[in-house]
């Protein structure tokens, strides 16, 4: 069984369990199908890997409801280069996640993200070029005048300068990786369980094992909690407070009259916050709330309040095409919000260690499940990450209240 150090340990014998594994992930969507995974896929892993998972349909999941962006616009370096990951597997996920000839395609739509900032945010904007660039990001720098020459149906008044991905930037089918993930997974002898975590036991080697809510219990060696918007709950259960818990998100469906005439529109992220990309025939728009009106809640309802008085009025100002579009429809979802600092918390618990965490991705779970997924593995079975050095999200930030602020966030 693997133990906290990468090498082999038993179950504690005095655990009665009716399943036991060398690692238990709590969660199935993304990052936890992704965990499960590379870690099944790794030559240095030989053990039992099982998945809990409350909601197999994933209805009122993160993944299936996010809009399946991939970007390398973000102001932390680390950001940048599991941006960067992402791209790179979304390449090659065709291959790597077939099965039996079954083949995902992700339809990647390469459209590049398009960040506008006001007077007030271009100092701000050029430091985030400066460490997206350095990184290797192809990200280029357009003035206001190049701005309006290259997307001519925005209108620039009011826009200082703005960023845009050249490459390795768009969208994916989210479900569409999220079920490549889970079949592969299964696939390489993962299980996976449908059940809600109620319970998690502990002893002096660490987590001893998980219960589920029809009594039944699962031994593990490790612990990994990738369970999205629920993860600050299932944390609480072995004594540790993680302020991750559910913010809903709304995003409208729009169509436009009169066709964008210039080249496909990138995702477009306003001077105001509000966002807008393609999708099919139409439009996919939205914006983040304000934290005082944002409260953590599983309500998932559509908040039709933003259309009129915030969305609409942005859109229709920045694209004076959008001035005559539809609402065709919206939909909601929850992220897995961080409120410490709206970043991902990946990394063992300093105390109990065998208790790792990949979780608090504040809406960019579905894009950072490819690195996150890799580096837990990494984890469990070398000690270390190796591919990318993701220290800096570990929970140590969390425990100690140390915010590691990402200043992208859409």
């Amino acid at each position: 069984m693997t133990g906290t150090d990468g090498g082999q340990a038993d179950v504690v014998a005095d655990v009665v369990a009716d399943v036991v594994a060398d690692v238990v992930i709590v969660g199935g969507g993304a990052v936890g199908s992704a965990t499960a995974y590379f870690l099944a896929a790794s030559p240095d892993f030989k053990g039992r890997i099982v998945v809990v998972e409350r909601d197999p349909t994933y209805a009122r999941a993160s993944t299936p409801l996010s809009v399946g962006g991939i970007r390398q616009q973000f102001s932390i370096r680390e950001n940048v280069e599991i941006g960067l990951y992402a791209r790179a597997f979304v390449a090659e996920a065709t291959d790597l996640l077939e099965v039996e000839g079954e083949r995902p395609e992700l339809g990647f739509v390469e459209n590049g993200y398009l960040f506008l900032a006001p007077a007030e945010g271009r100092a701000i904007l050029a430091e985030n070029h400066a460490v997206q660039t350095a990184a290797g990001a192809a990200i280029s720098w357009l003035e206001a005048d190049e701005l309006g020459r290259r997307f001519p149906y925005l209108n620039t008044e009011g826009v200082a300068a703005a960023t845009f991905g050249e490459r390795g930037e768009g969208w994916i089918d989210p479900n569409t990786l999220l079920q490549a993930f889970k079949r592969k997974a299964r696939s390489l002898g993962v299980a996976y369980v449908t059940g809600e975590v109620t319970g998690i036991g502990r002893g002096k080697a660490g987590v001893e094992r998980v219960t589920l809510a029809d009594g039944s219990a699962i031994a593990c060696g490790t612990l990994v909690i990738a369970s999205g918007a629920n993860s600050g709950t299932v944390a609480g259960l072995a004594g540790i407070d993680l302020p991750v818990g559910p913010r809903i998100r709304t995003v409208y469906q729009i169509s436009c009259r009169d066709p964008l005439e210039g080249p496909p529109l990138p995702l477009t992220i306003g001077t105001t916050g509000v966002f807008v990309r393609p999708e099919g025939a139409g439009y996919v728009c939205g914006i983040s709330p304000p934290e005082e009106d944002d409260p953590e809640s599983w309500d998932i309802e559509v908040d039709w309040r933003w259309w009129d008085d915030v969305v609409w009025p942005a859109l229709a100002e920045r694209i004076p095409a959008f001035e005559a579009v539809k609402l065709t429809g919206a939909w909601a979802g929850p992220y897995d919000y961080n409120a410490l600092d709206q970043n991902a918390v990946i990394g063992r618990h300093p105390e109990i260690g065998n208790l790792i965490f990949a979780t608090g991705f504040s809406g960019h779970g579905l894009q950072q499940s490819p690195a996150a997924g890799r580096a837990v593995s990494e984890l469990i079975t070398a000690s270390r990450f190796r591919t990318l050095d993701l220290t800096r999200f570990g929970i140590e930030r969390i425990l100690e209240g140390r915010p590691l602020k990402e200043r992208n966030v859409v």
